[in-house]
């Protein structure tokens, strides 16, 4: 079904059709949107899931996780402050091999307080074990989702769906819906591997000493590894069924014979699209990166396509205080021990300031005057840098 939908309502839509058991979060901006729509999905019947409104972040990452221990298929979103307070169950439903679902609405963190997009509150929980997986406009949100419940289920690992607050979930976009049918087609019902359950005891979570602890997570470790190629291969099943390919690691766009490849995570790619169209238009030979998959990080996907290439720039809305854009750091490690490409880190829209097209065209016209690599904030105010404004 072909519809005009604001993205949390689209996404609301989409965990409709993936009949989650359990439906549990606090609201908080930019997120409300998605779990008020549930909430009244709920009460008028279209989607027979229990509903619980927490009464803080911390408080729904623990029923959900609660909820999924017993073997039901759980969701939760959440945003910035709200991701940050769930910061200790996070890591638990990871390390307890939980599937749930859950939506961060991406919004810059405190202090001080901000409550408009850039993708510090994701980022900053990279290391939890959790999936992460960035979409670049809505209907890749809706196609995301609904593989998002496949891939946790199939690995018992929890995925996080990372969306670009109010450019994303605020903005109305022609969706394309599947039917409930088409869904329950691509997602089977929900088997838990294992579950509390009274009648057939185990523990779940207990204390591990010095002796065995480097082996729960060494297996953690192993089979987010393990889990590139299941993420590929559901993109595959998921474009097969549906005829789209919204998903797997990355995706390339005009990289072929580039001498300047831009890269970026999120809903900035459309912008960044436009800007490579004009640069090509101009004789630049530009070509675009987009990282699907932040975590597990697609290293031979990112060195495969990058082979050959000379000059990268990273413009992410994130920072790694006292270093660089995470992402920028993360894409070295894809060239470890072999020659790399001259990678500089362009840090750029924090706290939702806007980044034009042009501003993206200077990045790559400087880049193929000067690649040497380094680390820039790009779109400051000069005034506020030298204190002439409040």
């Amino acid at each position: 079904m072909r519809a005009i939908l604001e993205g949390s309502k689209a996404v609301a839509e989409a965990v409709r059709l993936c009949r989650p058991h359990l439906v549990c979060a606090y609201p908080i901006t930019p997120q409300t949107h998605i779990v008020e729509e549930l909430a009244g999905m709920v009460a008028d019947g279209r989607l027979e899931a229990g509903f619980v409104l927490a009464e803080s972040e911390f408080g729904a990452a623990s029923i959900v996780l609660g909820g999924s221990a017993v073997g039901g298929r759980t969701y939760t979103a959440t945003s910035s402050q709200g991701l940050l307070l769930m910061v200790e169950v996070i890591f638990n439903i990871a390390g307890l091999r939980l599937p749930v679902v859950m939506t961060c609405a991406n919004r810059a963190v405190s202090a001080p307080i901000n409550i408009w997009n850039d993708q510090q509150d994701a980022v900053s929980i990279r290391d939890s074990g959790w999936i992460q997986l960035y979409v670049e406009d809505n209907q890749e949100a809706v196609d995301t989702h609904i593989q998002a419940f496949r891939i946790a289920e199939e690995l018992m690992i929890p995925v996080m769906v990372c969306m670009d607050g109010y450019v994303l979930t605020h903005t109305m976009e022609p969706v394309d819906l599947p039917t409930q049918e088409e869904v329950d087609s691509f997602l089977p019902p929900y088997e838990p591997k294992y579950r509390l359950d009274p009648d057939d005891p185990f523990t779940m979570g207990a204390m591990v000493g010095p002796d065995a602890y480097m082996e729960t997570r060494y297996h953690v470790h192993m089979d987010m590894m393990e889990a590139r190629s299941v993420i590929a291969r559901v993109a595959e099943d998921y474009a097969e069924a549906f005829g789209r390919h919204h998903g797997g690691l990355v995706e390339t766009y005009d990289l072929e014979g580039a001498d300047v490849v831009l890269v970026s995570m999120g809903s900035l790619l459309g912008t960044m699209r436009e800007a490579v169209d004009e640069l090509r238009e101009e004789g630049l030979k530009v070509g675009l990166l987009k990282v699907r998959c932040f975590r597990p990080f697609p290293k031979e996907a990112i060195h495969d396509a990058l082979m050959g290439v000379s000059v990268v720039g990273v413009i992410e809305k994130d920072i790694s205080l006292g270093l660089e854009g995470t992402l920028c750091s993360e894409m070295r490690a894809a060239f470890c021990g072999e020659e790399s490409p001259e990678i500089s880190s362009f840090i750029m829209g924090l706290g939702g300031r806007d980044i034009t097209v042009e501003e993206i065209k200077q990045i790559a016209r400087d880049l193929a005057r000067n690649p040497a690599c380094r680390v820039e904030f790009r779109g400051l105010r000069e005034e506020l840098l030298r204190g002439d404004e409040g």
